[in-house]
């Protein structure tokens, strides 16, 4: 019995609760093109081998930004197929039925809290380890109507887990699904390793974070510990799960041809290597969107899976290796950008490297005082972790201030800072763009409390900086408005510079020669030629 005539004569009430379920992820007519289309037409059900290959990811383990590379890490992900369909969906021994193939669905993305979605991607987790032959230490303790996960995870096991979640991230976002074994690059995700085994280990606060043998080390992650850090630090990780079965589904109904087992999509290695020219790699760009909604993490994620390093190009605004450092500089690039707005600095803090980066959902304005309605602020390396503003509390998000034209008896400081308040900012880059200052969250009501680097202290903290890079996440219509705004500035500038020529072309009649004369002989008598 197909999907479409069992709907319109209203089926089992079974049948009905199953698609009323699934109608309201908003996905039923989505389901019933794909069952329709997977479907064998003599039997009205879904081989379980075939969606089982649909399923399946492969990867060529090549290319890797990470120093720590887990070895079985290929034949987790082979697995992969095989687990969601063994975890989500039960089949028959014909095949997978309708009301099957919709609960299935359901099961995997219907809409559920948060810490069950992270359950489910656990499961998943330990099913295809187990089916690679490794071992794990979580304990899953299932029901039909719950499903508890215990034990723990080590560093390596997190960092294959998340691993799993960028691939499943990356081909989500392909807009075509290749044939074929998929070849690309891995990330350096390191960052969000060490934020949990800092967060989630016993004595995590007092581990050397930059300690390159604690990716491989035997520190046990709580499981319990890891699903606050998940819920606080990176939100959206449950979501990739989400997105990839529901884009491969979405893909069975673009095709054409018959089913074969599809692959990430193809593309050249180095279309990892070309983001690590910028400070936003794919991995750090990666992290910051498990924590963006809406039109921002579409924007961002561009970095991470954009195969043309054009596309990735055309977020850049400003970065102060290309375009010179300095406040003037980094203003004529982003005026007139009125979206959200992503800057990363790159500093050196007691001889230790560090990336924080500030996220504002508006224009930067030249004011002297603060301004803004929302933003976040980021740790962004050696250590992932966000902070985003306190509701409720002071609203002191941006500060960017420009020299005043004319006397001020008592000026502002120039430059740009988050949170805090005039004299005490949270973070400060000076005019030049040379020193960056970051103060306790204590001076902040602003943002979120948290640490912006490893072992900050009270007292505020001096770095010089090495670059500083400004991302526009509004879309391109936004870019357009500024591409507009500056061509019109432009025209203004250049119209001003012709009236000013045509009049003063006789040097006599400047004021420039007038003021040189007065500077050479100031007691000179001016007289007036009659």
């Amino acid at each position: 019995m197909g999907a479409s005539s069992s709907t319109e004569q209203g089926g089992s009430p079974e049948q009905r609760e199953a698609e009323s379920l699934a109608a309201s992820t908003g996905a039923l007519t989505l389901l019933q093109k794909s069952f329709s289309n997977l479907s064998d037409s003599q039997t009205q059900s879904i081989p379980i081998t075939s969606l089982q290959e649909y399923f399946e990811l492969s990867i060529d383990y090549q290319s890797c930004e990470a120093s720590f590379k887990p070895e079985n890490f290929p034949a987790l992900l082979s697995h992969l197929g095989h687990s969601i369909v063994d975890q989500f969906f039960t089949a028959e021994k014909g095949g997978l039925n309708w009301i099957a193939f919709l609960n299935g669905y359901t099961k995997c993305c219907g809409r559920m809290p948060t810490s069950n979605a992270l359950n489910n991607l656990l499961r998943l987790f330990q099913i295809a380890t187990v089916k690679s032959g490794a071992t794990t230490g979580l304990q899953v303790e299932s029901s039909d109507e719950d499903l508890k996960i215990n034990g723990y995870l080590l560093p390596a096991d997190l960092l294959m887990l998340l691993w799993m979640c960028w691939v499943m991230s990356w081909n989500s976002s392909s807009l075509t699904l290749s044939k074929g074994k998929g070849k690309f690059g891995l990330p350096d995700i390191n960052n969000l390793v060490l934020s949990a085994v800092s967060s989630c280990a016993e004595g995590g606060a007092e581990l050397n974070i930059w300690d390159d043998n604690l990716l491989g080390s035997d520190i046990q992650l709580p499981v319990g510990k890891l699903h606050v850090w998940v819920l606080k630090t990176v939100p959206n990780l449950p979501d990739c799960l989400v997105q990839f079965v529901h884009s491969r589904l979405s893909n069975s109904v673009s095709q054409q041809d018959k089913l074969e087992p599809a692959s990430s999509s193809t593309s050249d290695p180095g279309s990892i290597a070309h983001s690590n020219t910028y400070l936003l790699t794919s991995g750090r760009a990666w992290s910051i969107s498990l924590t963006l909604r809406s039109t921002m993490r579409e924007e961002i994620l561009k970095t991470c899976f954009a195969p043309d390093v054009n596309e990735v190009k055309e977020n850049i605004l400003y970065r102060s290796s290309l375009h010179g450092k300095g406040l003037n500089r980094f203003w004529s690039n982003v005026e007139g950008y009125n979206g959200p707005i992503l800057m990363l600095i790159s500093a050196k803090l007691e001889d230790r490297s560090c990336i924080i980066g500030v996220l504002t959902h508006q224009a930067y304005e030249n004011k002297d005082t603060f301004y803004g309605t929302s933003g976040s602020l980021y740790a962004i390396s050696p250590v992932f972790d966000h902070f985003t503003s306190s509701a409720g509390k002071e609203k002191n998000f941006v500060y960017s201030h420009l020299h005043s034209p004319g006397y001020e008896a008592k000026p502002k400081p120039v430059g740009i800072a988050f949170g805090g308040s005039i004299g005490n900012e949270r973070v400060l880059i000076d005019e030049d763009f040379s020193k960056l200052t970051v103060r306790h969250h204590a001076y902040d009501k602003t943002y979120q409390p948290g640490a912006l680097f490893p072992n900050q202290g009270y007292l505020p903290t001096e770095a010089q900086v090495f670059d500083v890079e400004v991302w526009g996440l509004g879309g391109g219509k936004t870019k357009e408005f500024q591409n507009s705004f500056q061509k019109r500035e432009e025209l203004f500038t250049e119209q001003r510079r012709k009236i000013d020529l045509k009049t003063f072309t006789n040097w006599e009649d400047s004021p420039e020669k007038m003021m040189m004369d007065m500077v050479s002989n100031p007691s000179a008598v001016q007289r007036e030629k009659r």
